[in-house]
């Protein structure tokens, strides 16, 4: 038996709202440059803390959108509930994208 960990070059969180979902676990309603948010995913995850990140949504099984925004994760932490691994934490908004264009933002975890 080993210990999963996975090492997330991303936040990627649900679409705002999503039923069943936390608030913690979906994007915020509107991104703004600046704001902190809080995010809570399932599993032992960790992040990159010395630099920005995109910031996606998914749909799960791993179906991501383009990057809506770069950030900077500021606190993480992995806790147990009811004998299953979290990780939850903040974030902060550096710099929200125009989905529309085609501009890459981000090449792998690297900011262009």
């Amino acid at each position: 038996m080993g210990i999963q960990v996975e090492f997330n070059p991303d936040l990627a969180l649900r679409k705002y709202n999503t039923p069943g979902r936390l608030e913690e676990e979906c994007l915020p309603e509107t991104l703004f440059v600046g704001s902190v948010h809080n995010f809570l995913k399932e599993g032992q995850r960790n992040y990159w803390f010395k630099g920005e990140l995109p910031l996606l949504m998914t749909e799960g099984n791993q179906r991501l959108s383009r990057p809506l925004a770069s950030i900077v994760i500021l606190e993480a932490t992995h806790f147990l509930k009811n004998d299953q691994v979290y990780t939850k934490g903040k974030y902060i908004i550096n710099e929200v994208f125009d989905v529309s264009d085609s501009e890459i933002h981000f090449e792998g975890y690297k900011k262009l």
